[in-house]
This record gives structure tokens, C-alpha cells and sequence, in this order.
């Protein structure tokens, strides 16, 4: 059932936040099983090798994945303003020029994979049996990568067309599809890395056969293909500055994992490598909640705005943030009871490769929950158009990390590799939350003083 302006503006706000929040969480929940799958798969057949291939061939691919989130995002938070002011010509316009956007970066990756992919591996460490692995990894992609920006963009804006639990279904059918064919592809034809790509590739495929379906059908509210298709250039801007942040998301953790992979090979081993890469798997798990909440509460969020219901947006964010850090710490009090069982799942014959995991466990995650408030951060300033700000916390972020990651290797070595990402959570979240907090209690304020 879909919501109107009015309806919309009444509806309670614990209500809208669940409407929106459980299907984009599930939905999130269900892309990180692409990542998780193929991980626990890749360990069990491939052993720690494949493991460190996987994690450096996953950089590469997320950037691609990160142009669709780019134009998901942006695109969506741009549909749900224009909705809330109940401008639906320029939403339906939006949404049309989001996925010409989509299918031009994913031309775009196919080069950039093309020319610069083996340069990118080589320059992780990756030697030997890893290099190639990682190698026929990112070959599949290269002919895939149109699908895999599409898949990443349309599930974001069909849930900004007003319909969150068919975005979260379509992206459920093709996890599925993943599972299955990482067994066949990887567990009976034996095709390692090659196989786990052809299987994502395949799945992001049934994911926009399914979207174009809904396009096409009576259910979309804004039934972009009942009007007439206008692609605008302004549009594409606004959607490309507000999502920008997005992206620079995926960057950062591709760049970072790409950094953790060159000086877990310098300062420790390839072990050292592997541990990490299962450390982020279970990561993972928790990031996946933690965008999900952030992904959930835009649509609320850019709605309120175009609306001017300040109020609104002030309950929503904090609802969020309550949600996000109990989630952290919950997975991170699991993690750390039950270290051995549940790395396990990846290996459990390799004992230096547990003892390292659960070390990466008690350092790296020691925070992470600081960054699933930086996501949320991000994710409110995106929301009320203010892309600019969004894309200065996802690059400061980054940035952040680097004076850590070059300095604290030299004095711990390994573990200072493993403590990096926790002590600049820390720095940044001491600047991010109060210029969140003092933008929105800014709007209301200004919108009180307007109405006295």
C-alpha cells in the first residue's frame, strides 16, 4: 500500500521508521550475504588463499557497486524531496534519469576494470596463487559490471518509489540465487573465485529482471513508464552531488581494506591477511544493520524535509541512533563470547588463523558501533539535500585513517594494524555527532521562530 503526502505526514513516527527501516535492514542483510556466502564458501574450498584473494579482488569490485549506490541513493533522496512537496513530474524525471546513470558508470566500470585491475591487484601485495585467484575474480566482472551497478541502484530507488518490501523481496530472490549457485559453481564444478563471481553476476541479473517487472507493473507509485520518459540534466547533477557520498563510502572501505591487506603482508603475514579478511565478514554483519537503519530512515528523512516537519526528522534521527549503537554492541558482545565457533565458519582447522581472527576481533571491532553512527551521519545530511556535507564526513572518514594506519604499524607492528580503525572512530565521531545534532536542532529552531 502505498502512502500519500498526507497520509505519509500522519502517520505516526515509530511506524513509518518500521515501514521503512525492517525491510531496508532486511535488505541489507541480504546483500552482505553475497559478500558473507561466497566467504564461507571461498574458505572452505579454498582454504586461507582463497580467502586473501577474495579480499583483495572485493575493493575493486565494491567501488563498481559503490557507482550504484551513488545513483540510488542520491537519485532516491531526490525522489522522496520531490515527493514530499508533492512534486511528482520531477520525481518521475528523477527516477528515469537515475537509471540511465546507472547503465553509463556501469560502461564506465567495465573500463576501469579493463585498464587499471591488475594494476590494483598488484599493488595489495597479491603474489602467487592469491594473484591469480583474485584475478579470475574480477574477470567475470568486467563483462557483469552494467548489472552490478543496476542491481545496486534500483533496489534503493524502487524502496523511494514507495515500496520498501519489494525492494528488500527482489534483493532476497537474488541472494537466494547466489547461495545456490555458489554451491553448484564452486561446491560441485569446482571454479573457486571464477565460480563465486559467475554466481554473484548471475544473481545481480535475476535482481533487475526482477525490477524491470515492477517498473512495468501497476504496483510503482510513480509508474515512470505510464508518463512521459524525460531524462534531466539537472536532475543527474543533484542526484550524482547528494550521492557522491555514498560512493566515497564504498571508497573508503575499499581503499581501506586495500591499505589493511598491504600492511597486514608487510607487518604480518598471510594469516595475518586471511584473519582480517574474515574479521571482515563479521564486520559486516554488523555494517549491513547499521546502513540498513541509515538507508531506512532517508526516505523519512528527505520526505520530512520537503515538508518542513523538522520535528519529525529530530525523533527519526534519534530513533536511529538508538538503534544503531544497541545493534553494535549486541553483535559485539556475541562476537567476543563466541570468537572460536563462529570464525569457525570460515575455518576451523587452521588454528593460527583462529588465534589471529579473534585477535582482529577483541581490536579492530572494538568501535565499530562509532562507525555505524558515521554512516548515519552521512546518511542525514544526503537526506536533506545537503550532499556536500555528507561527502566531507565520508572523505574526512577516510582521510582520518591514514595518519593512523602509517603510525601506529611502526610501534606495534600487527597490532597496530588491528587498532588503527578504532582509535580514528573515536577521533572522527567527536566531530561528526555534534554537527548533526546542531544542524537538525538548527532547523527546528528556525522553523519555531518562523511560526511564533
Amino acid at each position: 500500500m502505498h502512502l500519500n503526502q498526507k497520509e505519509f505526514s500522519s502517520s505516526s513516527i515509530s511506524a513509518t521508521f518500521l515501514r521503512y527501516t525492517l525491510p531496508a535492514v532486511a535488505a541489507m542483510i541480504v546483500n552482505g550475504l553475497y559478500q558473507l556466502v561466497d566467504g564461507m564458501f571461498v574458505g572452505y574450498f579454498l582454504g586461507s588463499e582463497g580467502l586473501k584473494a577474495i579480499n583483495i579482488a572485493w575493493p575493486l569490485v565494491g567501488i563498481i557497486a559503490g557507482l550504484g549506490l551513488m545513483v540510488g541513493m542520491g537519485g532516491g533522496s531526490l525522489i522522496s524531496i520531490y515527493r514530499g512537496s508533492d512534486r511528482l513530474i520531477k520525481a518521475r524525471s528523477t527516477f528515469f534519469t537515475a537509471l540511465l546513470l546507472s547503465v553509463a558508470f556501469g560502461g564506465l566500470a567495465s573500463l576501469y576494470l579493463l585498464f587499471f585491475g591488475e594494476y590494483l591487484i598488484d599493488v595489495q601485495g597479491a603474489l602467487g596463487e592469491a594473484k591469480g585467484f583474485a584475478r579470475e575474480y574480477i574477470d567475470v566482472f568486467l563483462f557483469g559490471a552494467v548489472f552490478t551497478v543496476l542491481s545496486s541502484s534500483l533496489p534503493f530507488l524502487i524502496r523511494n518509489d514507495d515500496s520498501p518490501l519489494f525492494a528488500t523481496g527482489m534483493m532476497l530472490v537474488g541472494a537466494l540465487t547466489n547461495i545456490a549457485l555458489d554451491y553448484v559453481f564452486i561446491g560441485i564444478f569446482g571454479w573457486g573465485l571464477e565460480g563465486a563471481a559467475i554466481a554473484t553476476v548471475f544473481a545481480q541479473i535475476t535482481t533487475v529482471f526482477l525490477a524491470c517487472i515492477y517498473l512495468v507493473s501497476p504496483y510503482s507509485y510513480l509508474s515512470i513508464f505510464k508518463h512521459p520518459l524525460k531524462a534531466g540534466w539537472k536532475e543527474a547533477k543533484k542526484s550524482v552531488a547528494l550521492g557522491l557520498s555514498s560512493l566515497t563510502m564504498f571508497m573508503y572501505y575499499g581503499l581501506l581494506v586495500g591499505f589493511h591487506n598491504r600492511l597486514f603482508a608487510d607487518y604480518g603475514s598471510s594469516v595475518s591477511v586471511a584473519a582480517f579478511a574474515i574479521v571482515g565478514y563479521l564486520m559486516t554483519i554488523y555494517y549491513v544493520i547499521a546502513e540498513g537503519v541509515a538507508e531506512g530512515i532517508q526516505p523519512q528523512v528527505s520526505f520530512y524535509h520537503g515538508a518542513k516537519q523538522f520535528d519529525n526528522i529530530l525523533k527519526v534521527v534519534k530513533l536511529g541512533c538508538f538503534v544503531t549503537v544497541a545493534a553494535g554492541i549486541t553483535w559485539l558482545l556475541v562476537l567476543n563470547i563466541f570468537p572460536e565457533p563462529i570464525i569457525g565458519l570460515f575455518n576451523s582447522t587452521n588454528s593460527a588463523l583462529i588465534d589471529e581472527a579473534t585477535l582482529g576481533i577483541r581490536f579492530h571491532l572494538s568501535t565499530m558501533y562509532l562507525d555505524g553512527l558515521i554512516i548515519l551521519a552521512s546518511m542525514y545530511f544526503l537526506s536533506v539535500g545537503k550532499g556536500g556535507v555528507s561527502l566531507c564526513i565520508s572523505a574526512g572518514n577516510i582521510l582520518v585513517q591514514f595518519p593512523f594506519l602509517a603510525l601506529l604499524p611502526t610501534i606495534w607492528g600487527v597490532n597496530g594494524v588491528w587498532l588503527s580503525m578504532p582509535l580514528s572512530n573515536i577521533f572522527i565521531i567527536l566531530i561528526v555527532f555534534p554537527v548533526m545534532w546542531r544542524d537538525i536542532l538548527k532547523q527546528k529552531k528556525s522553523l519555531d521562530q518562523v511560526l511564533v
